[in-house]
């Protein structure tokens, strides 16, 4: 993977040591970009830059809604490699399966504070640190759970809506010197969504029109476009990455 030439570009990816984040990470490095990645856990972290390549991958541990944990990754991703081209907001947190009226409002005010605010605190520091004099592109992890009701997932589906409305928000703002964009996955197969799938996922996969389930690949494919020149006219939107599942809406 290191072989590839570099294209100059720079990526902060968070909540990258695995899963979706690092399905980013690694179709950025894979067309010649350098990223900076971040998660909670620095081993993973550090395997995951390993795997990247150290010559093209950095990273940074800490919690996604942690303003200092923000201010030191865009620092160090500055430090390194002195710009920051495009953001990533992949890191997110579903720590409850339940209805919502019987949600804790704790945990409902951790959900948005990592789902949501913090990747508002992230857009915050990249647009400052380089993006508002150079430019570039911002592309927010949503979820198909943020446009139809979530049964059971409900905080996080709520969360998801709304960082659907960050996305058109600064989209709004940051033009024209910075797209902004979401994509909205149906379920791929990571960690983070075992539940969701885990003993049963034929069943699960059988509902997809395309016949699988997702896997990290092919949300790094739409972040990739997502960041590209190919997709320079492309602001505001959500691209629904979802094996078709939205198809079967009402049919049932």
């Amino acid at each position: 993977m290191t072989s590839v030439e570099l294209s100059g570009k720079v990526a902060l990816v968070t909540g990258a040591s695995r899963g979706i984040g690092y399905g980013v990470a690694e179709a950025l490095v894979a067309r010649g970009d350098r990223v900076v990645i971040t998660g909670r856990n620095e081993d993973a972290l550090k395997e995951a830059v390993e795997r990247l390549g150290a010559d093209r991958a950095v990273h940074v541990a800490g919690k996604a809604h942690d303003e200092a944990h923000q201010a030191v990754a865009v620092e160090r991703a500055m430090e390194a490699f002195g710009r920051i081209d495009f953001l990533v907001n992949n890191a997110g947190t579903n720590p409850v399966f339940g209805p919502i009226a019987d949600l804790d409002l704790n945990v409902a005010r951790k959900v948005f504070e990592t789902n949501v605010v913090s990747a508002l605190g992230f857009a915050q520091k990249t647009w400052h640190a380089w993006q508002k004099d150079n430019g570039g592109a911002i592309v927010n992890i949503a979820s198909v759970a943020g446009l139809s009701p979530s049964p059971f997932i409900g905080a996080y589906g709520i969360s998801k809506a709304a960082m659907i409305n960050l996305t058109v928000q600064l989209a709004h703002e940051f033009a024209p010197r910075v797209r902004v964009n979401a994509i909205a996955p149906a379920v791929v197969k990571t960690k983070f969504a075992q539940a969701l799938y885990e003993g049963r996922e034929e069943e699960a996969a059988a509902a997809y029109p395309l016949g699988r389930l997702g896997v990290p690949a092919d949300i790094g494919g739409a972040a990739a476009f997502l960041t590209s020149e190919q997709s320079d006219w492309v602001t505001g939107q959500t691209l629904v990455v979802d094996g078709g599942i939205f198809l079967n809406a009402g049919t049932g």
